[in-house]
């Protein structure tokens, strides 16, 4: 699962096992993972995903327990006939990306659109108050 919150690479520059899975450094077992950007501005987060060639009816977004889901499930397709292939280098089976949200992100107010083969995912922010991490419990 990715995160909005910024990244920092050092660690996986000092020790590449921190990185990621140390099988998929050697074989990506998910080749069909399409490529996202994720952009902050002053007032919201962007994600874009790169999907060129996908119905916007077969891609769902939602958010549950501050988690936003991109996911994509082709129609089946019964009345063709599987095609033979001697080289394929593209196309998507189906595929889900997660995203953890921050607390600043007003999942309400999330919108998206998909143009030319680019999802575009906007989370608006919201103010989000500093909770004390000090508290004085009385003695009873």
């Amino acid at each position: 699962m990715a995160t909005l919150v910024r990244y920092n690479r050092i660690p996986a520059f000092v020790n590449p096992f921190y990185s990621r899975p140390v099988v998929n450094r050697f074989y990506n077992a998910q080749p069909n993972i399409p490529a996202v950007n994720v952009k902050e501005s002053e007032g919201a987060f962007h994600i874009e995903l790169a999907a060129p060639g996908l119905k916007k009816e077969e891609l769902t977004i939602n958010v549950e327990n501050n988690t936003l889901t991109i996911a994509y499930k082709p129609e089946a397709k019964t009345d063709e006939a599987t095609p033979k292939f001697t080289w394929h280098e593209f196309g998507f089976k189906a595929f889900e990306r997660s995203f953890r949200l921050p607390k600043s992100v007003n999942a309400d107010q999330i919108k998206a659109t998909y143009t030319d083969g680019i999802l575009s995912v906007e989370l608006p922010k919201v103010e989000v108050k500093e909770e004390k991490l000090v508290k004085e419990i009385a003695i009873a």
